[in-house]
């Protein structure tokens, strides 16, 4: 006859067991979706705004003694309104359809383990969540992308080569410099997109939670959720001189004053710009950047959240509406 003491241990470890699995979070499935989401959202941003607010931008941290006017008056000059949109067509898009993705995707799944594996708070898993995607979009698709955008905006089109297409100018890179040339200033990239999107969904979040204060389960109104996401945009700009010694790097202008012998990393480049412009040339450009981040975190973090919000919607609807057509076919 079995001891009833080592039954009732061996039930009382099952259930213990059963409990400590029960608590363990389950895998979230990957929604593929969010694949086509991210570019999607990705390609409206620049196509509207977002490529106006980077060519300037882009065109101030290369010229650091421009004022913001005489930027807007030197693009207007070089083709009217279309030099304002200065390498959408395809890098831009390419960048865009791609990057979306990989940020959307990336962020969804870091910031689930960040927080119910790891234990972070909501906020700091969004943030996470963010480097994760930022970092992944750098060196993924974004780096001969934003290289090849920022050659376009700065290269001259006057004198030899003033006709080259961009298809040309790309291939003259490879043929010159392999893929390591077009590639070149990535690790800046990446520490920016880094302290980009990580400040961008942290700020975004901690608003909300700001705006929920002691009600954590409150839902925001959508005015909220845009707020929170201008404010995280806005703020996510400290990062401004990465941004100068990334646009620095893949500039396309020729400095004359460039020492000889020098090799061009972001520690070289930064000491340079400081030689030059002081401190205050590290926040070239920073006005239409804050228009740019604003624009592109209200897009991805307010319009991704609700998008998401009705395929889920949608998805529900559609489960239900399944079990009711079986529920009924049963009946019958």
């Amino acid at each position: 006859m079995p001891d009833l003491s080592s039954l009732q241990v061996v039930g009382t470890k099952a259930a213990e067991e059963s409990r400590l699995e029960s608590r363990k979070p389950s895998r979230k499935p990957i929604d593929w979706t969010n694949l086509g989401l991210g570019a999607a959202l990705q390609l409206f941003e620049v196509t509207t705004l977002g490529q106006p607010f980077e060519v300037i931008k882009t065109h101030l941290a290369a010229n650091r003694n421009d004022t913001l006017l005489e930027a807007v008056r030197k693009l207007y000059a070089r083709g009217g309104l279309a030099a304002f949109w200065t390498g959408l067509v395809p890098w831009a898009w390419i960048e865009a359809a791609t990057k979306g993705a990989v940020l959307l995707l990336t962020q969804t799944e870091t910031t689930f383990y960040a927080q119910h594996v790891m234990g972070l708070s909501p906020g700091w898993s969004a943030a996470v969540g963010g480097m994760a995607g930022g970092v992944c979009q750098a060196y993924t698709t974004m780096g001969f992308c934003t290289f090849m955008k920022t050659v376009e905006v700065t290269r001259s089109r006057s004198g030899p080569g003033k006709d080259m297409s961009t298809w040309q100018v790309a291939f003259d890179i490879l043929k010159r410099d392999g893929i390591a040339g077009m590639y070149r200033g990535v690790n800046a990239v990446a520490l920016r997109q880094l302290t980009n999107w990580g400040s961008r969904f942290g700020l975004s979040r901690a608003t909300e939670w700001i705006f929920r204060r002691n009600d954590p389960e409150r839902a925001l109104t959508t005015s909220e959720r845009l707020a929170s996401s201008v404010i995280g945009g806005a703020l996510a700009c400290w990062n401004q001189p990465i941004e100068v010694i990334r646009v620095e790097m893949q500039s396309a202008m020729k400095r004359e004053d460039w020492p000889q012998n020098r090799p061009v990393n972001m520690w070289s480049v930064a000491r340079w710009i400081y030689q030059r412009n002081g401190i205050r040339g590290f926040y070239r450009g920073v006005t239409p950047r804050i228009g740019l981040s604003v624009y592109l975190t209200s897009v991805m973090v307010f319009g991704g959240d609700q998008l998401k919000e009705r395929v889920a919607a949608r998805r529900e609807a559609r489960r239900l509406q399944r079990e009711s057509s079986a529920s009924s076919s049963s009946a019958a």
